[in-house]
């Protein structure tokens, strides 16, 4: 990537259902490194527009790119091997699967060996099996999960449950990570935790995120930027001192106008 070209570049997107524009006309650049936040009231479309990015919608206008290359219509696990990898506002863990197994699934998908070694169990299944198996034991560690291995990802407390859940977002080896409120259902000390958190992995592993989240707190406590959504449209954009004090976010907030 060359200096100064965004790693993600968001040009005119949106996307109708039916007659419904769910989201319009959004333009957003994030450059290598950044931790940038996008906030909005509920139903300001912003779920859907991380489903814009992740290949679970195609937009119907616009588009979308990753180190200059176009996403526009490539299904999800094309989208994944690209770079981007997410979270779900509500925890999508494998729940009767254990904790390992759910951080080796990651890998799996970037996987290179074939179905036919697999089937026929051959010696380069059996190597690819032993090095996904390390490698998640080590992601377990960073995350201080490595005593959970071998428990149900269901059992886990519900605060593990969300580390282990970006643990395999990040097993997928991403250049973008897409948090879609990850403090959601979070007592005061697990979400001061998960900001510690999200600030160790994107120095950790030198990553762009990008961080859906209702918890002001959180997000002006570690984003250096903010996009604001409402009614599917960009209203915003700036430092978390010019969001907490932009008249149209105000606005949007409290559904009236300031003056």
């Amino acid at each position: 990537m060359k200096a100064n070209t965004p790693l993600l570049k968001v040009e005119n997107a949106g996307i109708r259902f039916g007659g419904l524009k769910a989201v319009s006309d959004v333009n957003l650049e994030l450059k290598q490194g950044e931790l940038v936040g996008l906030i909005g009231p509920n139903g300001a479309g912003k779920t859907t527009f991380f489903n814009l990015l992740t290949g679970v919608y195609v937009p119907t206008e616009g588009s979308i790119s990753l180190d200059g290359g176009k996403l526009n219509g490539l299904p999800p696990y094309k989208i994944t091997r690209k770079g981007i990898s997410r979270t779900f506002q509500n925890i999508r863990l494998f729940s009767e699967l254990s904790v390992l197994d759910n951080v080796k699934v990651a890998y799996h998908s970037l996987s290179k060996h074939s179905m036919l070694s697999s089937i026929l169990r051959l010696p380069s299944h059996f190597k690819g099996e032993k090095e996904m198996e390390e490698k998640a034991i080590e992601f377990l560690k960073i995350f201080n999960l490595e005593k959970f291995s071998h428990e149900k990802a269901k059992n886990l407390p519900y605060g593990q449950q969300r580390r282990l859940e970006i643990a395999r977002a990040l097993a997928a080896n991403p250049k973008l990570l897409l948090l879609d409120e990850p403090a959601a259902g979070m007592n005061p000390q697990e979400t001061h935790e998960l900001m510690n958190l999200i600030s160790f992995i994107r120095e950790r592993f030198s990553l762009t995120i990008l961080l859906i989240e209702h918890d002001m707190l959180l997000v002006m406590g570690v984003c250096e930027r903010i996009y604001v959504l409402d009614h599917g449209q960009m209203i915003a954009e700036g430092t978390p001192n010019e969001i907490r004090n932009n008249p149209k976010v105000i606005e949007a907030y409290l559904g009236e106008e300031v003056s």
